[in-house]
């Protein structure tokens, strides 16, 4: 085959709308249940009025989305493979439909914490396998490039969305829209889904079922995930966290043996052997950790401080989500194309770190215009920057058979690495406010205060990301100018 005839059958190829359109349907899938991440943090006041909730029980309503969405990410990953990842992605899609009409339908508490449950079930099972989906779909460098950009657009801004949306909902109808709309949403996408995603028939369940390691794997991240996210309650040095992050490691430590003698392992060991998978992960999690605060303390701090409504928020958040847009559709894969994902993705964390620096530093009393607006935008833009390139690091290794497992890993380091940030970072907040109001300061100071010393750990953290991004990442091979002239006259 001529060059010629090369360029020609690609350019055929970008223009065969199918594998774009089925990316759109599994954005939008994803997008559902990223949004639901968010959107019920500024509806809580309202169900903890209507169900009667105490302080300490509506975190739950938050907790169990949380432990079952990181729970069965790994399980759900390797079952795609398996039996298949657009089966499994409808099921998943299914379960967290039906569970969004329960929560919606909800008029007791028991009821909504076990609806909230079983919707993270759905979503972890769904987004598990969207990854390795997008990795079949775009063989390709520079369309997978893309792919990834739109894909890590939805992720990141899904946030800024939700947190749009549900002040928008919950100030204009009640809180039960917020998962009711959630049903035609699901219902279209299941059946565009359905009827349009390309089949695949898995490599068998022969091949992989380790029931055992299943087991020890769900129950492991549950548990795990349940010991971070409790810990503000109870404190990290308290019994209970040292008690439940005991058993949590010793089944993860009976998890990995599992897997070094199984015939045939859930989570293949050899994945690890390749260095940016391994190294990738351990950098969204440092990463995630430090930048996922930004929007549960960014949106405490507009309230309580500068005394935003929930749709105020979510518009404050919105150049956020701009500036992603901007950076994740179109303009990060010609970058990744020209100069590696390994410099692009450097590029991201620096305007990240600078962004949380900037907010440490900023005045306890702040202005929006003043000392929001610029960090905004460079988290957004470095998000947008870095988070294509990292799944790009992340999945360049994946084979076929193992492209949804390597998805559910980078998923599960994903929700893990959030929760503890989260956890690590609100705790801390919380310390140092009690410290500064002990010390004689007045309460909107010291909640202030509190925030800013978020911020300068959460930098600290996204700091410790870019080192281990340079020191562990392998370069990946860039286009020569020729191709990504082509990438840029396609993505024109």
């Amino acid at each position: 085959m001529t060059v010629l005839d090369a360029l020609a059958t690609r350019r055929q190829q970008r223009t065969t709308p199918s594998k774009w359109l089925s990316l759109v349907i599994l954005c939008v899938g994803f997008l559902m249940i990223v949004v639901d991440v968010t959107i019920v943090n500024v509806a809580l006041p309202s169900i903890r009025r209507d169900l009667g909730f105490s302080q300490a029980d509506l975190a739950w309503v938050v907790n169990a989305y949380l432990i079952a969405f990181g729970g069965f990410l790994l399980l759900a990953g390797r079952l795609g493979d398996l039996v298949g990842r657009k089966r499994v992605f409808l099921i998943g899609l299914a379960v967290f439909t039906t569970a969004s009409v329960l929560c919606g339908l909800s008029f007791s508490q028991p009821v909504l914490i076990a609806a909230r449950f079983l919707q993270g079930v759905g979503g972890s099972v769904s987004s598990a396998v969207i990854l390795g989906m997008v990795v079949s779909m775009f063989p390709e460098p520079g369309e997978r490039a893309r792919a990834f950009g739109i894909f890590a657009f939805v992720a990141s801004a899904g946030a800024s969305i939700g947190l749009l949306s549900g002040g928008l909902i919950a100030q204009t109808v009640s809180w039960h829209w917020i998962f009711f709309v959630n049903l035609p949403i699901g219902v279209a996408t299941a059946l565009l889904a359905a009827r349009l995603l390309e089949a695949d028939r898995g490599i068998g369940l022969g091949e992989g079922a380790d029931v055992i390691g299943a087991v020890l794997v769900t129950v492991a991240l549950m548990l795990a995930v349940y010991t971070i996210v409790e810990s503000a309650s109870f404190g990290w040095g308290s019994l209970h966290t040292l008690g439940f992050g005991g058993v949590a490691g010793l089944l993860l430590a009976a998890f990995i043996w599992r897997q070094a003698v199984a015939r045939n392992p859930l989570l293949p060991l050899r994945l690890f052997r390749s260095r940016n998978l391994s190294g990738a992960n351990v950098i969204q999690a440092s990463m995630m950790a430090g930048m996922f605060g930004f929007f549960f303390l960014g949106s405490l701090d507009l309230q309580r401080i500068l005394h935003y409504e929930p749709l105020a928020i979510g518009l404050a958040f919105l150049p956020n989500a701009l500036a992603m847009a901007a950076l994740s559709v179109g303009a990060s894969a010609r970058l990744i194309m020209r100069f590696g994902a390994r410099s692009v993705l450097l590029g991201g964390q620096v305007l990240i770190a600078v962004s949380l620096v900037l907010l440490a530093i900023s005045p306890m009393s702040t202005q929006y215009v003043r000392d929001w607006l610029v960090p905004m935008l460079l988290l957004g833009i470095g998000a947008g920057l870095a988070f294509p390139a990292l799944t790009i690091l992340a999945m360049a290794d994946a084979t076929p058979s193992d492209s949804g497992l390597a998805s559910g890993v980078l998923n599960t380091t994903t929700q893990v690495g959030s929760a503890l940030g989260l956890a690590v970072l609100a705790t801390l907040s919380t310390n140092r406010t009690t410290q500064l109001m002990a010390a004689g300061n007045r309460a909107v100071s010291a909640l202030s205060g509190g925030y800013h010393f978020a911020w300068a750990i959460g930098a600290g953290l996204v700091i410790a990301s870019i080192v281990l991004a340079a020191v562990l990442l392998r370069s990946q091979p860039v286009a020569d100018p020729e191709s990504a002239v082509t990438e840029e006259e396609a993505c024109a």
